[in-house]
């Protein structure tokens, strides 16, 4: 149907954005391995999936790094057009950014991109440093990006504050323990144990474990903040009639919605809602479907109250009960809803602003059918992708669906 833009999202048009690659590197602490050698690795992993090479693409969008000025600056002036060979062929290439909910965004400006005909085939590429770069400088990078200069900063707020606010304010409104909420991210280490990119996939996790660590900003362990990475991502959308006989499946947009809730977090009037449930209804209304037609989602877990927050206003669990949700072991592999399958931020690492990309390309991964056998969901058709930036001024949601497209 047309959204309010008037961009068809029609299944079966020619000219619908579809998903028909994806890339990733391992997430960790990689040193050695070089930020645009990095993105040109994942840019070719994603082609290769695509059963493309890089003369198929016209447009590069590039999700920004937090490592490094200079590396972003050779980003936004088209360092990856000459990279891949596509000087003079390339119709443009650009940058998309508003933190954790980047991917999200670039996927609707793609999205309008292909679906007006301004572009036919668009690779999007992320890459980050953060867990080789000075970790001084990460922490300070940190503890000033994001927080309001004029109160917050100077009050000595950081985001694993902002964090402990969120989490003491869901666990007072929905009565959660301490030990429910160290389960998201034991839920969360079962999945990251099954992937093979995931950054702490050889390290088991349990609630007791959680809680014996370091209380970094109360109630928030050591282990219920995410770990700083090194990783890459990278995803390919074409139109639908250019995806026919590349593979036998590709994913479309059903239906997207977003709602940007406040700037400062002090301005957020309710810190156990945020913007979740506005932007699901919108997502809902585009798309026809009901929360009960998934079959699994991929929502940002920075924190875990981030992440039950928006499974209850997202009608994913029944409100209130989140934290009880994960710890039930319905999320975890084998589960009756399967979430964040790669193991989220909290377990595959937090590459900045491509936390949200590896939880998008994740979620088009398991459409394509296209995961490690242990890890692939059973045929499963649509799911929900739930991205969020800043200090959670916003809630992004995507809708995703795998459609047919005809052997190769």
């Amino acid at each position: 149907m047309p959204d309010a833009a008037g961009l068809s999202f029609e299944p079966g048009s020619p000219r619908d954005p579809v998903f028909i690659g994806v890339g990733e590197l391992e997430s960790g602490r990689f040193p050695d391995r070089s930020f645009i050698g990095a993105l040109t690795e994942v840019a070719m992993r994603a082609l290769d999936d695509a059963a493309m090479k890089p003369a198929d693409v016209d447009t590069i969008v590039l999700i920004p790094n937090l490592h490094s000025f200079d590396d972003q600056a050779d980003l936004i002036f088209s360092r990856m057009v000459e990279e891949l060979g596509l000087s003079r062929e390339a119709k443009s290439s650009f940058m998309v950014h508003s933190g954790g909910s980047t991917s999200d965004n670039a996927v609707r400006v793609v999205s309008g991109l292909i679906n007006s005909g301004h572009a036919e085939t668009v690779l999007v590429l992320q890459a980050e440093r953060w867990g080789s770069a000075d970790l001084s400088e990460m922490v300070t990078m940190l503890t000033a990006n994001g927080i309001p200069q004029e109160w917050e900063r100077a009050s000595g707020l950081t985001f694993n504050a902002v964090g402990g606010l969120i989490t003491q304010r869901y666990m007072y409104e929905t009565k959660s323990t301490p030990e429910e909420m160290a389960s998201v991210c034991v839920a969360l280490r079962k999945w990251a144990q099954l992937n093979p990119n995931a950054m702490y996939r050889d390290r088991e996790l349990t609630v007791e474990k959680v809680l014996e660590s370091k209380m970094i900003t109360d109630p928030l362990h050591a282990l219920e903040c995410p770990p700083l990475a090194d990783g890459a991502a990278a995803f390919v959308m074409t139109t639908a009639e250019n995806a026919r006989g590349r593979r036998d499946a590709a994913v479309r947009i059903a239906g997207s919605g977003g709602c940007v809730s406040h700037y400062t977090i002090a301005q957020e009037t309710d810190l156990a809602t945020m913007g979740w449930k506005v932007a699901g209804d919108r997502a809902w209304a585009q798309s026809g479907w009901k929360p009960e037609d998934l079959d699994f989602a991929e929502v940002y877990d920075s924190y875990a109250a981030v992440t039950t927050i928006a499974s209850e206003k997202l009608g994913l669990c029944a409100d209130g009960e989140g934290a009880r949700w994960f710890a039930s072991g319905a999320t975890s592999p084998g589960g009756d809803f399967p979430m964040n399958t790669n193991g989220g931020l909290l377990s595959a690492g937090h590459t900045g602003v491509g936390g949200g990309m590896a939880l998008l390309i994740e979620g088009v991964r398991q459409l394509l059918w296209a995961a490690e056998p242990e890890r692939q969901i059973d045929e499963p058709r649509k799911c929900l992708i739930g991205g969020t930036g800043g200090t959670y001024m916003d809630a992004q949601v995507l809708l995703l669906e795998r459609t047919e497209q005809g052997g190769n």
